[in-house]
């Protein structure tokens, strides 16, 4: 009779273990990737309606206008006379000015 009991203990052991662990999971599923996979998602729609004349910021800091779209670059000004190239996936996002 006593076996069966150990038994019975050891196996709900396993599962009071895995409980907490699911919980953690859901936690940090609910606060961290969840608001992560939205924001990414936001920004690549927002990429993807950049046309000439908007201001953008890329991942280094540059802020520049958008003079030219191509297909997976942009060509900014910023400065009067310098333009760079720069990947669509270095825009970090578009000038808070010009949002408003």
């Amino acid at each position: 009779m006593t076996v069966h009991l150990l038994l019975f203990q050891g196996g709900a052991g396993g599962f009071t273990f895995l409980l907490p662990m699911i919980l953690i999971f859901g936690v940090f599923y609910l606060l961290l990737i969840r608001p992560q996979q939205k924001k990414q998602k936001q920004l690549q729609e927002t990429i993807s309606q950049l046309k000439a004349g908007d201001k953008v910021v890329t991942t280094g800091g540059i802020v520049g206008v958008i003079t030219a779209v191509r297909e997976t670059s942009f060509l900014i000004r910023s400065a009067e006379k310098t333009i760079l190239e720069i990947a669509r996936t270095a825009v970090a996002g578009v000038d808070a000015e010009e949002k408003q």
